[in-house]
């Protein structure tokens, strides 16, 4: 199986997708091409912009939020329910906050996984588009994302996650130690970070070739 590609100027889109990056290697290579305000790009949208960069050779922003802060934290003012959402800070006073508020509403609340997440581009979504929200909009939509029953829908950034999810449903008698093992795998290959791409990868194996086992 070919190795994957490095970052490059020249590479193609195809072998962007195909390889696996670190979040330092995608914020180095980032400014290196020029995308502004690369410090402060959430991964999913500095590999955004990065692809339109290799594909058209034009660096653009890939949101309309606000990068450029400034002004007095929401946590330096005291977090209250009635507090407007203007300087947010993620870090484990503010979700310890919200979570607590949580608890306030809806008593024994379970965390569902990937509802933190919603919740954050939630929240960028809604000050991007100039709607003012309090901390307790941010409470009450944690509590809701919390309470849905089915399962959220892949995110497409959280490659891993997906992979070791797909992998435990797939596989006969799979285990974690298994599935962590393949993914270590995939990441040397020149294919699309997913199972599906990994099932298929395995499969097509020259004549006589061992396939290695995982253990």
């Amino acid at each position: 199986m070919k190795a994957k590609a490095k970052l490059s100027k020249n590479m193609t889109v195809a072998e962007f997708d195909n390889g696996y990056w670190y979040a330092t290697e995608i914020k180095d290579f980032a400014q290196k091409i020029g995308i502004p305000h690369s410090n402060k790009l959430r991964k999913d949208e500095l590999e955004k912009s990065i692809k339109l960069f290799l594909q058209t050779g034009k660096i653009a922003l890939p949101t309309r939020r606000n990068l450029a802060k400034s002004g007095v934290k929401d946590l330096e003012k005291g977090l209250s329910l009635d507090l407007l959402v203007v300087h947010y800070t993620s870090n484990k006073e503010t979700k310890d906050f919200i979570v607590r508020e949580a608890q306030k509403l809806s008593p024994g609340l379970k965390r569902k996984s990937g509802a933190r997440y919603r919740l954050n581009r939630w929240r960028e979504e809604q000050l991007t588009n100039g709607k003012k929200i309090t901390y307790e909009d941010l409470v009450r939509q944690y509590v809701k994302l919390n309470q849905v029953e089915e399962p959220f829908e892949q995110i497409p950034v959280g490659r891993y996650i997906n992979f070791l999810s797909d992998f435990l449903k797939s596989e006969k008698d799979a285990t974690r130690t298994n599935a962590m093992a393949a993914w270590k795998e995939l990441k040397r290959m020149d294919v699309p970070k997913n199972y599906r791409a990994w099932k298929k990868a395995r499969a097509v194996v020259p004549p006589g070739t061992p396939t290695r086992r995982l253990t």
